[in-house]
């Protein structure tokens, strides 16, 4: 637990959180100003009616009665409407840091190194992006302001009972001391509840996340049973959690109904006592004390729980600004950032290039090669060798530990982020559609790109006729990530896409790995009307598709074996032959 309240009392913490509400700082004064306002009116009430009781009741002054109950009705209806404003103000405050915060996150992530998705489960980033930034409302709408609004009131009501009758005052706070420890053991039975029951909801989120997107696997490996059992296992672990939650508000509110009883037996037992040694008439006293009991432990039953919303709400700061502090990620540049005044020529440059996505795990190893503009070079080796992480490398999704890439002679790390990429088209083997039309798949939905470019590039690639037999044409809903196309149609769907966007580099990883030979035909064409003109690298399973390459490049655990064009590499009988006399033999016995 002390880990626990050292994140309670990290006004650091809450301070950045509340730097988020500097655009709505008249709304924040506002709030404060309006829980003062509410704090000091708290007593008035049962001030007006011990008044009533007293002096207009007991001598029958009907005409006073009446009025004090009329002015009693405004105040109640004056004080609902503060009490109105007061959550409007606060959960429209909250809900304002939130949209604002969850634009900053998304931003960030949209940023981060792609080693962060590598190591890091999607589920757990959309519970950080969704539920831990909601969780920060709270801290507006029923955390710390609305606790300060609580404690305000309880101490105006206490200042009233203590100047009205101290006696009175502290027989009835005698049974304060089991509603303190009721209290604190309530914040921390549910304290505990609540971060079992958010690790839950990340665990589970990551779960479904992950299965939903691989449910393909899950099915075509029988493997439903086994991982419904796991569901329920975690599903199991988020019920348990918040039944441990809903068990301590279930001993909590009785002990809270227990201790007011005894407080307002004990007030009637002292002024009965009282009136009859005195022969003093006491009744409005009774009402009055009794009311304001009522006040005082109406915010005590929630300000325990809106403690515990305060803590989770930090806890779950503390969750996002762990995002937004992560150092791994893209710097966005800056003014002074290279931009070439025409278009880039498309040259490539690896000087002494080592890259590791874990530590000293190196993947690659002092890389040297370059690609003149215009030249097609083919990557090839085993897999795992490190060709797909080169053109990772080459338009900056990850950072390399030694070494310089360099593009038309200068640095990349050098050139604007926006630039770079623009001028480097990838095609992955593994493309992946969103979930919307056709169209906007190829375009990404770039107002700048107009239909008749998309249908032009189309008929180059061969591909508008397919399209236009779809239902709908352009306009056909592919699916989450293209499930009604085939893997061959999706492929190329990417090649009109990198057609429009007009690269000078063209990454192609793997194009015709896994399609048939009609759709590798198809891939074929369009790859040959791609690369013209332009700088290519082709990553290639089948090595029969890069024996026009200016330039194969031999890769093996990272380092580069052999360099040279295919007959060049055939007759040194090295390492290519080796792939090559491989593949096709393997040929020859499916044949």
């Amino acid at each position: 637990m002390p880990e626990q309240k050292k994140r309670i009392l990290n006004f650091d913490l809450l301070r950045r959180v509340f730097h988020y509400a500097t655009p709505y700082k008249k709304k924040f004064y506002f709030s404060v100003v309006l829980a003062i306002v509410l704090a000091a009116i708290t007593p008035v009430r049962p001030m007006l009616i011990q008044l009533t009781v007293d002096k207009y009741i007991a001598h029958s002054l009907t005409s006073m009665v009446i009025q004090i109950t009329i002015f009693q009705i405004g105040l109640i209806l004056v004080e609902t409407a503060l009490r109105f404003i007061f959550s409007f103000i606060t959960s429209w405050l909250g809900q304002s840091v939130v949209r604002d915060l969850r634009v900053t996150v998304y931003q960030k992530i949209l940023g981060l190194n792609l080693s962060q998705f590598d190591k890091t489960p999607i589920g757990t980033l959309t519970t950080r992006t969704i539920n831990d930034i909601e969780s920060i409302n709270d801290i507006f709408s029923d955390g710390l302001i609305p606790i300060i609004a609580d404690l305000l009131s309880i101490i105006c009501v206490l200042i009233y009972m203590f100047l009205k009758d101290w006696e009175l005052t502290l027989i009835a706070l005698i049974p304060f001391p089991i509603m303190i420890i009721a209290t604190y053991y309530f914040k921390e039975s549910v304290n505990k509840s609540f971060h079992r029951v958010r690790n839950a909801v990340a665990a589970l989120n990551a779960f479904v996340q992950e299965h939903l997107t691989g449910m393909q696997v899950v099915q075509a490996l029988a493997a439903e049973d086994r991982e419904f059992v796991k569901f329920k296992k975690i599903n199991r672990e988020y019920r348990n959690a918040n039944i441990k939650a809903i068990f301590a508000y279930s001993v909590f509110f009785p002990v809270v109904e227990i201790v007011l009883a005894l407080s307002i037996g004990l007030i009637v037992w002292w002024t009965a006592k009282e009136a009859l040694q005195l022969q003093q008439n006491e009744q409005g006293t009774v009402v009055a004390f009794i009311l304001c009991l009522n006040l005082l432990f109406r915010p005590l039953r929630v300000i325990a729980d809106k403690f515990n919303v305060l803590q989770m709400g930090m806890v779950a700061s503390e969750r996002v600004f762990t995002v937004l502090d992560n150092k791994d990620f893209i710097p966005k540049s800056n003014e002074q950032a290279y931009e070439p005044s025409g278009s880039v020529k498309g040259k490539i440059g690896f000087e002494k290039v080592w890259f590791a996505y874990n530590d000293e795990q190196y993947v690659l190893k002092d890389i040297n090669f370059e690609v003149k503009a215009g030249e097609t070079v083919a990557i090839v080796g085993h897999t795992g060798s490190g060709k797909t992480t080169i053109i990772s490398l080459l338009n900056r999704l990850y950072h390399i530990q030694k070494g310089i890439i360099k593009m038309d002679d200068v640095n990349i790390e050098d050139y604007k982020l926006d630039v770079l990429r623009k001028n480097v088209g990838v095609v992955l083997q593994d493309v992946f559609l969103f979930s919307g039309t056709v169209i906007d798949n190829i375009t990404l939905r770039n107002p700048d790109i107009s239909k008749e470019k998309v249908i032009e590039a189309a008929k180059l690639i061969g591909m508008h006729d397919f399209i236009m037999r779809l239902p709908g044409g352009y306009d056909f809903n592919v699916m989450e990530r293209g499930a009604t196309l085939s893997l061959g149609q999706r492929q190329l769907l990417s090649f009109i896409r990198a057609l429009l966007y007009n690269p000078s580099i063209l990454i192609l990883d793997e194009a015709t790995s896994s399609v048939d030979t009609e759709s590798e035909m198809l891939i074929q064409h369009a790859i040959d009307t791609l690369i013209k003109g332009r700088t290519s690298i082709i990553i290639a399973h089948r090595l029969s598709t890069i024996r026009k390459a200016n330039k194969i490049i031999v890769l093996d655990k990272g380092e580069i074996k052999e360099m040279g064009n295919h007959e060049e590499l055939l007759e040194k009988q090295g390492f290519y032959y080796k792939l090559y006399r491989l593949q096709f033999d393997q040929k020859h016995k499916v044949a």
